[in-house]
């Protein structure tokens, strides 16, 4: 009897820690950019780390119809921006999630988010082991003042 015992208590151990592993994803500085009437999309911004390898390969909102992981990059002399189908997430590195490069694009938005809102967002991280985990976020929304916008915004673009 004494053995079983041992066994569980060693399966149970493994298992939490196995979780707890997948579970050290931190995330710091969660906002959203606020949007004026009738703005259909948004960004959310924030610093990820990991305490070991990971990849953030999606996240949902209740606040937005299509939520995809994006990133902007120049090509030439001109700003494109893109959904990307993962993001690495290097172990004990900060990922920065922020205008002008990767993000999480917020689209076919419900409502207006105002200067002040808290926007639930899910992140959905996979690890080596290919586990996904979804991590919950509350981003607050942020004015355009307290957050300006990249010289190439989101409006006119289209999925």
């Amino acid at each position: 009897m004494q053995v079983t015992f041992k066994w569980v208590a060693m399966a149970a151990l493994t298992a939490v820690m196995s979780s707890a592993a997948l579970a050290q994803v931190t995330v710091k500085d969660a906002w959203v950019r606020a949007t004026v009437a009738q703005q259909k999309a948004t960004g959310a911004f924030m610093q990820l780390q990991s305490a070991q390898d990971m990849r953030l390969v999606g996240a949902r909102s209740p606040v937005a119809g299509v939520v995809e992981v994006h990133e902007m990059a120049m090509s030439g002399d001109v700003m494109r921006m893109r959904a990307i189908p993962s993001l690495a997430l290097p172990a004990g590195k900060p990922v920065d999630l922020k205008p002008g490069g990767y993000h999480v694009m917020l689209m076919d938005l419900k409502a207006a988010v105002k200067d002040g809102d808290t926007v639930p967002v899910t992140l959905i991280v996979e690890g080596a082991d290919g586990q996904r985990q979804n991590i919950e976020v509350k981003a607050t929304a942020r004015g355009t003042k307290a957050a300006p916008a990249p010289a190439h915004g989101h409006g006119a673009h289209k999925h």
